[in-house]
């Protein structure tokens, strides 16, 4: 799949060394409890492929279409943890430090919506985040996505008393979406 700048698809085994790094980085996970060490990022990508087998979806990586850098992933994934909004079905980014703030993580994310509304017929899809990461929900609202105060949660995942516990819900459904067709997107 290819959006104006991005190539998303399947991991490769040479996306493994970088995708550790990104894990590594302390910015880069500053809004996740830990960072993670190259076993623990390799497993990640190992579920993400898993993902693709039982989803047909997943987490696609991202490659740059003008420099052919993998630059972290964007994609649709299902949590693995019981919440009031589960189940269901999330859009989330991770992307290395050199990347943000050049609209990537929006770029293929209106292209993740767009498979899960019209490829695979989804009614809603969410995103989260903790409440203090400001970029991130940004890109959530850059998608078209809502946030209802009163659907905000504690992540089951996260220790209790962590300063990360405590999480923000946006959603949006199809009949909300409005697919991008024109720039950006093809």
């Amino acid at each position: 799949m290819r959006t104006r700048r991005l190539a998303m698809r399947r991991w490769q085994a040479a996306d493994r060394a970088p995708f550790a790094a990104l894990n590594a980085d302390p910015e880069v996970m500053a809004h996740f409890p830990n960072l993670l060490d190259r076993a623990a990022s390799d497993a990640f990508v190992d579920r993400i492929e898993a993902g693709f087998e039982a989803n047909g979806f997943g987490l696609w990586a991202l490659e740059r279409l003008d420099t052919g850098e993998f630059i972290g992933f964007t994609g649709l994934s299902v949590p693995g943890f019981a919440a009031h909004f589960t189940p269901a079905v999330e859009v989330g980014w991770r992307l290395c430090r050199a990347a943000w703030g050049q609209g990537f993580a929006t770029e293929a994310g209106r292209q993740a919506l767009a498979v899960g509304f019209g490829s695979y017929g989804l009614a809603e899809i969410v995103s989260f985040t903790a409440t203090g990461n400001a970029a991130s929900r940004a890109v959530m609202h850059r998608l078209g996505m809502t946030r209802d105060p009163a659907s905000d949660f504690e992540h089951p995942s996260v220790p209790a008393g962590h300063r990360l516990r405590r999480h923000v819900l946006y959603r949006i459904d199809r009949s909300g979406w409005q697919d991008p067709s024109g720039p950006g997107v093809r």
